[in-house]
């Protein structure tokens, strides 16, 4: 077991949650559900407590505790993205159903999580040798919500107009 799993506490709805990110990402299940022992603050004895999950390959766990506990943009998951396909796929995954889009790559699920999903040629572009380049890219990223990866290609090499 790994010595650091993230805790993500989801009030009421951590079941719901671990199911959606397991069916969600590759490398990603749900793993043991653990009912309270007793009662505690938001639920009883015997109401689920802890589910277990991996996702994309990280130990984590939802719980069902206390008061309501809104996410902040403070804390994000980023996930790198190979191309426009798998891009929409996560992306149209987490702004359904509840979620909503944001700009430059971010969005945010139903659960209030705020991922930002990223496609790897916007990190490379971002990160260009050429000033130019690195400055065109990122100016393209700040009128988008989902990128676009072609678009981010085209004002890397110059031909976005």
């Amino acid at each position: 077991m790994s010595k650091l799993q993230l805790c993500l506490v989801v009030n009421g709805r951590a079941e719901e949650a671990a199911r959606f990110y397991a069916a969600t990402f590759p490398d990603s299940a749900l793993g043991a559900i653990h009912p309270a022992a007793a009662d505690f603050p938001g639920g009883k004895a015997g109401d689920t407590l802890v589910v277990e999950f991996t996702l994309l390959g990280q130990p984590c766990f939802a719980l069902n505790y206390g008061p309501p506990t809104p996410f902040s943009d403070a804390i994000s998951f980023q996930v790198l993205t190979d191309d426009q396909a798998e891009t929409d796929r996560y992306w149209n995954a987490i702004v359904a159903d509840g979620g909503r889009a944001r700009d430059c790559g971010w969005c945010q699920d139903r659960f209030g999580l705020s991922w930002q999903i990223t496609p790897r040629a916007l990190m490379a572009g971002m990160a260009d040798p050429d000033p130019a380049a690195a400055a065109r890219v990122m100016q393209a990223m700040m009128t988008m919500q989902k990128i676009d990866i072609a678009a981010i290609e085209a004002a890397r090499s110059g031909e976005a107009q």
